[in-house]
């Protein structure tokens, strides 16, 4: 059967050396790379060599007890994290490498609610137990005590299986397998499939632990994973095609490969896909399709289901794209709280390095990209300075363009408290449209809302529709900093057009006034990213701890005190504690864990502060006038957005 399975851990707990000795198990490599030596067979990119970190998702193709194993290697820096959530929206099962010195730690804990999100089922390998000072019992219970206490420690001998304890483990959380336990009728394959459902449930963990440098517990851990876990791709190879996309990469003739998982169905050379882009519906041919392992890839003319191949002739699919009887446009665009600008020499051809940067984009969609057309700047999102780095040698090493950074900055958004109308005229001569919205609080993190509430008889259909386009085909800007606006309801309840006069982008023209004009009106409010956080200290550390969460503007509940440790839960403003790891990490001695996550946007705690600091000045934007243009004896005029409701048409 086919299976998907996907590495995850911290950054070097051991994850790609783990990787590396499954695929030597199941002779899909003759000896094995080590990271440090530069030599692995999945982290391929020079900068991965360079740096002795994973920073693309890699993929091997193993053979195994008569299963086929896609096993996907993915990044461990929370730099690159959006890479490693793109990656387990395909999987079938994750493993999760913990370090037997380390333990949790930040990535650790996010992994593992990534999985929980996505329903993942997880088994457990507790690494690194050859070190001084590693412990794997004390990780166990680390890990039963911050995770789930369903996790059960497989033994490392090859011992048969289910073995007794595991039977009495199952049997205390499973009706079934207790009757039978209790009435002494101990089928071993009954209880062998309760145990595999059980784990595709979530309702038990298996863990592991040994040394994957020393190649110590890993073909166990591998032989008790090809026995516990089982797919049903081969029933759905009949069914109707369902399909994802969730990685677009480009080989070194920068053709554009992307990587689709098949549910169910099959792809074959030549199909021709149909698929959805905003609101086109797009029909392209496969022209071939790869199996990668490693460096290397093998050409196919046909992907089963539960099997993951590259696949060229798709120019505008992105990540996130389904294929199929599947839900549309599945969300792989992670939000980040900083962004920066591209620095770059004048005698740069800024068309082809932006051109350059879309194709980074593609690849990894949180960055992005934006070209600001009034400050003539290149502008990326990225999650932190690690990133920076790596795209700064991407960029040149790929596109020959030597660039830099600027200092990253918080990304700012702007929405409104209640609700106003906003009125939109665009009448110079010869030209005419008008629109009539309503703009209201939409609930926090709901990004815009569209509704139509207009009249044929007043707008036809396709007029109404040009003016959702026109909401919805850009994030608008507000008029506190110019940043983006979020968090709104937008409806549109009427508009005018002239038989003769209304030609292509008049409603562009009235569609911006009116909602700039529904501004002015509005009480304005400015947003700022917050990430969401647990700390975990000893007990003397918590105060300090809770005296910096004050300090950053955070807020708290009661913290939870467990012997002479203590966790503590909250949320804080990412532009205050975006460098809280490292100084936790500090006055801990290391011993500290932290766990941050993009929690979303809420009230800026410096309002007036970041509002001087932009110096947007809203009445020096030509995008967005506020003010409306009317018509009078063949000539137009202005009126300013405090005039303009008593020279609608429709009022």
């Amino acid at each position: 059967m086919n299976k998907v399975i996907g590495v995850a851990a911290h950054v070097d707990a051991g994850k790609t050396t783990f990787s590396e000795s499954l695929m030597y198990h199941s002779q899909t490599i003759k000896t094995k790379g080590r990271v440090d030596h530069q030599n692995s067979h999945l982290d391929t990119h020079p900068l991965e060599k360079k740096r002795g970190i994973t920073i693309f998702t890699d993929q091997a193709i193993l053979k195994y007890q008569g299963d086929k194993y896609f096993l996907l290697d993915t990044p461990g820096h929370i730099d690159f994290s959006p890479e490693m959530e793109r990656t387990l929206k395909v999987l079938d099962y994750l493993i999760i490498i913990v370090s037997a010195v380390e333990g949790i730690e930040g990535h650790t804990e996010r992994v593992w609610e990534l999985a929980a999100e996505e329903s993942l089922p997880v088994f457990f390998f507790i690494n690194k137990c050859d070190r001084k000072g590693a412990g794997a019992s004390r990780i166990l219970t680390e890990l039963k005590n911050d995770f789930s206490q369903d996790i059960f420690h497989i033994p490392a001998l090859e011992n048969e299986m289910p073995d007794s304890k595991l039977i009495e483990f199952s049997a205390e959380r499973n009706e079934k397998l207790l009757k039978l336990y209790l009435a002494e009728k101990l089928d071993k394959e009954i209880f062998l499939q309760e145990i595999k459902k059980m784990i595709q449930q979530r309702k038990i963990f298996m863990a592991a632990s040994g040394s994957a440098l020393n190649d110590s517990g890993v073909k166990e851990f591998f032989g008790r994973l090809s026995l516990l876990t089982e797919t049903f791709y081969q029933k759905k190879e009949e069914e109707q095609l369902q399909a994802l996309l969730y990685k677009i990469s480009h080989d070194q003739n920068q053709n554009r490969i992307s990587h689709i998982k098949v549910l169910s169905g099959s792809l074959q050379v030549r199909d021709e896909l149909e698929y959805q882009q905003n609101d086109r519906i797009l029909k392209e041919k496969i022209t071939e399709m790869r199996f990668y392992s490693g460096r290397s890839y093998q050409n196919t003319d046909q992907v089963k289901a539960g099997e993951i191949a590259g696949v060229l002739g798709l120019t505008e699919a992105r990540v996130g794209t389904t294929f199929g009887k599947l839900d549309n446009q599945k969300n792989c665009k992670q939000q980040t709280a900083l962004k920066t600008k591209v620095i770059y020499a004048d005698k740069v051809n800024t068309r082809k390095l932006l051109e350059a940067f879309k194709i980074l984009e593609a690849e990894d969609p949180s960055l992005n990209i934006a070209w600001n057309s009034k400050t003539k700047e290149i502008q990326v999102n990225v999650m932190g300075r690690v990133q920076l780095e790596i795209l700064k040698s991407l960029v040149k090493q790929r596109f020959g363009y030597q660039i830099d950074f600027a200092r990253p900055n918080i990304i700012y958004k702007e929405t409104i408290k209640g609700k106003v109308k906003g009125y939109g005229h665009f009448e110079p001569l010869k030209h005419y449209a008008e629109v009539h919205l309503q703009i209201e609080a939409a609930p926090r993190n709901s990004g815009i809302i569209f509704e139509n509430r207009a009249s044929i008889d007043d707008l036809s259909k396709g007029l109404q529709n040009l003016i959702k386009q026109h909401i919805l085909e850009k994030e608008h800007r507000g008029i506190l900093t110019g940043s983006p606006l979020t968090d709104l309801k937008i409806t549109l309840l009427t508009g005018r057009a002239h038989q003769k006069h209304t030609s292509g982008g008049d409603f562009k023209e009235a569609t911006y006034r009116a909602l700039r004009q529904g501004l002015e009106k509005a009480n304005n409010l400015l947003l700022e990213p917050f990430y969401e956080f647990k700390i975990k200290v000893e007990l003397n550390h918590l105060g300090r701890v809770i005296s910096d969460i004050e300090k950053a503007n955070g807020s708290f509940s009661s913290p939870v005190i467990d012997g002479d440790q203590a966790v503590i839960k909250g949320k804080a403003p990412a532009a205050n504690f975006e460098d809280y790891p490292v100084r936790l990490r500090t006055f801990t001695g290391g011993r500290g864990i932290i766990t941050l996550k993009f929690y979303g946007y809420d009230t800026c705690h410096n309002k007036l502060e970041v509002i001087d600091a932009s110096s947007y000045d809203k009445n020096n934007d030509p995008e967005y006038p506020s003010s409306s243009i009317f018509c009078a004896r063949g000539k137009g005029y202005t009126v300013s957005w405090d005039q303009v409701e008593s020279e609608m048409h429709l009022l």
